[in-house]
């Protein structure tokens, strides 16, 4: 009698080709995942750097606002915390299509821009512009929400929003992500 072998694929093996083949699928996944969440952080700080690049040159263009005294200048008054102060009041005076504004109005009208953009935009954000001479914190290794607040200082428009928690049950990072100098010499 003669004995045939019957070639071909065992029960054993099949499996582990399907494993392997699932190990393979889920690293595909959880990288085009991180490659989503990294895409959309960029695009957050892309933009978060348009607004606030702007809204300096705002600040600069209204010298009428940025020459008054810092205690009374509408630009270093802004504390947006979109969290707690949810969406912006529009200004009493708009102006915009040519509405005749004098430099308060249109420092006011800025800010609303600006705050209403970034509430729209933005996971929670914050907003603080003040003078501050150290942006950056050593002990934290990121730029800080502390103003130094002296005369002499650089004013600087801090931008930050709420980051990813970092794990279960972890409150979301709220630093500044974004820091733009708007007058005098960088620290």
């Amino acid at each position: 009698m003669h004995s045939r072998y019957v070639s071909g694929f065992t029960l054993i093996e099949v499996l582990v080709a399907v494993f392997v083949l699932a190990v393979g699928v889920m690293g595909a996944l959880a990288a085009q995942t991180v490659a989503l969440r990294t895409r959309h952080e960029s695009a957050l700080m892309s933009h978060g750097v348009q607004l606030a690049t702007s809204f300096a040159d705002r600040m600069r263009a209204n010298s009428a606002q940025m020459r008054v005294p810092d205690a009374v200048n509408p630009y270093l008054r802004i504390d947006y915390d979109a969290a707690s102060d949810g969406a912006p009041d529009a200004p009493a005076q708009p102006c915009q299509y040519r509405a005749p504004c004098d430099s308060a109005a249109m420092a006011s009208f800025d800010t609303y821009e600006l705050q209403r953009e970034l509430h729209a935009a933005f996971p929670a954000p914050r907003l603080l512009v003040c003078r501050d001479a150290v942006m950056w914190s050593e002990a934290e290794d990121s730029l800080s929400w502390d103003c130094t607040g002296g005369a002499a200082d650089p004013v600087v428009i801090k931008l930050g929003w709420r980051l990813r928690p970092s794990g279960e049950g972890a409150e979301a990072a709220h630093v500044p992500i974004v820091a733009i100098l708007v007058s005098g010499d960088p620290a």
